[in-house]
């Protein structure tokens, strides 16, 4: 296996994406993991968001991903995955940036579980109220 262009992080809640990008031999592949993308992300959506960077600076099928995920569920991990391959295309060619961030794929989603409060069921949802 060749040594990778750039190896950059991508989060999301409580996902972490570590992503690797290598010149793609051949067909190029999408490996998350240990398992292909179709394998590891069986919805549609995931993995047209994860994909998304690609699409929007014209470069599938240039790059062969090679993510590590862990943390947080199948949302959050592509997510982190879709931040971590855009950060990386920004690293190898800054020129791409801007089509990046017109996009909004550079910016990372701060938005995490709002934690429970006692007395509550959750963080907001409260108890019925019985006057009597």
């Amino acid at each position: 296996m060749s040594k990778p262009l750039t190896q950059n992080t991508g989060r999301r809640k409580q996902a972490v994406a570590r992503v690797r990008l290598r010149p793609v031999d051949g067909e190029a592949t999408v490996i998350v993991n240990g398992r292909t993308m179709e394998d590891y992300f069986p919805t549609e959506s995931h993995r047209l968001q994860f994909l998304e960077p690609l699409r929007v600076t014209g470069t599938e099928g240039q790059y062969d991903i090679d993510a590590t995920l862990h943390g947080g569920g199948m949302a959050g991990q592509a997510g982190a995955l879709c931040l971590g391959i855009a950060r990386a295309l920004e690293t190898l060619e800054p020129e791409r940036r801007p089509a990046l961030k017109q996009a909004g794929l550079l910016t990372r989603d701060d938005r995490k579980k709002e934690s429970k409060k006692y007395g509550l069921k959750k963080a907001r949802k409260a108890p019925q109220y019985s006057k009597r």
